[in-house]
């Protein structure tokens, strides 16, 4: 298979949950921070290698022809597949038939999520299957699943998101062989409800699992949170022991605001990251919790010392996100598992594959690289007010 360059995308809806904005305005145009979403899918498009967009329009499609163009302005070449406005997600999908790749990437044009797709590429050639699916494993349990996922295959979709066993939501982002639309059937028809059954239950349909949060313009309440996500921000991630502070002996934990130390330029580190306007996350393994060597309470402490003396500094930390189980305890968040930064991504709308992660060891550069950040360690050559001043900075 030759590397995926055209994507797909779903563009024909009215939009009705974004009413009034989308009575004159088709949902794709809609602005998030000055720019119609559609811009910004079409970047992360390009980013991610793709060269070729097909649109499949449907309400107000001039206006959409009108701002894309021919796609150059986005460094793409786009196409259009013009359909009516009462055509099903299905009919767009094959009525544009002549116009698709051998394989293609299909979106939605209004969910948005840090697409990486070359590891998407991987997993689905790696399966074998006639396509593939993004599924969010919504973990915090946000929202209400709506797809099965078992060794990898979509088992189960639930459109009504009522059956008691579904561990993840369907956000698009397909990789689809074109031979499915031989499978498509004849008058108009939903792509959801048609197609991707027949899917899985010729095993067909592999699930690719992201704990990564996606954001949507799907409904006016959502709006807010997705500006929020696309808002160009700098955010840094520092681990604490070793970074921040001089780390214990193995095995060893700090217990106190007594044996805290903070590491050589740690303190101007924190104040040039708070002058440039980044927001800064720490995010530390406490396993001396879970051991019974320190309490909750005296991690809250050492904690708030921290945050005091960075203040007084010029600094600032946002918030902490802290591991409190033992080495054995088989958690979600205890590094080199990312639990920590996709929770922090959660709560704060945060874009990890644009964030900076800090750390001092092997493991860390494995938990950055599970999360997506870009990682770089801290060395006895090289501190945080190194990597601030010569590297962060420098590229923000």
């Amino acid at each position: 298979m030759q590397r995926i360059t055209q994507a797909v995308i779903l563009a024909g809806g009215r939009g009705i949950r974004l009413r009034p904005i989308t009575n004159t305005t088709p949902k794709p145009l809609v602005e998030i921070n000055g720019r119609p979403f559609l811009a910004h899918l079409l970047d992360l498009l390009k980013k991610n290698g793709i060269s070729e967009v097909v649109l499949l329009l449907g309400y107000l499609p001039e206006k959409i022809m009108e701002y894309v163009e021919d796609g150059s302005k986005f460094g793409l070449s786009v196409r259009y597949s013009v359909g009516g406005v009462e055509d099903e997600t299905g009919t767009r999908i094959k009525n544009a038939a002549l116009l698709l790749a051998d394989h293609f990437l299909l979106l939605y044009c209004d969910n948005y999520w840090p697409l990486d797709l070359h590891a998407l590429e991987a997993f689905y050639r790696g399966k074998g299957t006639l396509a593939s699916v993004t599924v969010y494993a919504n973990r915090d349990r946000a929202k209400k699943n709506n797809t099965k996922v078992e060794d990898g295959y979509v088992t189960a979709y639930d459109r009504s998101r009522t059956a008691s066993d579904l561990n993840g939501v369907e956000i698009g982002f397909f990789i689809m062989d074109r031979s499915i639309t031989d499978m498509m059937p004849p008058g108009n028809f939903s792509f959801e409800d048609v197609i991707i059954p027949r899917l899985i239950a010729s095993r067909e349909l592999a699930g690719f699992m992201t704990d990564h949060a996606y954001y949507s313009i799907g409904s006016l309440e959502r709006l807010p949170e997705t500006e929020k996500f696309l808002r160009p921000r700098s955010v840094v991630f520092l681990d604490r022991d070793g970074v921040i502070n001089k780390r214990p002996p193995q095995g060893e934990y700090v217990k106190n605001i007594g044996e805290f130390e903070f590491l050589s330029g740690v303190r101007e580190a924190l104040r040039l990251l708070k002058e440039d306007g980044a927001e800064v996350y720490i995010i530390t393994n406490q396993a001396g919790i879970g051991r019974g060597m320190m309490t909750e309470a005296d991690l809250a402490a050492i904690h708030e010392y921290l945050r005091r003396d960075a203040a007084r500094a010029g600094g600032a930390i946002n918030a902490i996100y802290y591991c409190p189980h033992a080495w054995d305890a088989g958690c979600e968040c205890r590094k080199p598992r990312p639990g920590m930064f996709f929770r922090a991504g959660r709560e704060h709308a945060i874009n990890l594959t644009a964030s900076w992660y800090v750390g001092d060891d092997q493991r860390d550069r494995e938990v950055g690289d599970a999360a997506g950040c870009r990682t770089v360690l801290v060395t006895p050559e090289k501190n945080l007010l190194d990597i601030v001043r010569n590297e962060i900075l420098v590229h923000e």
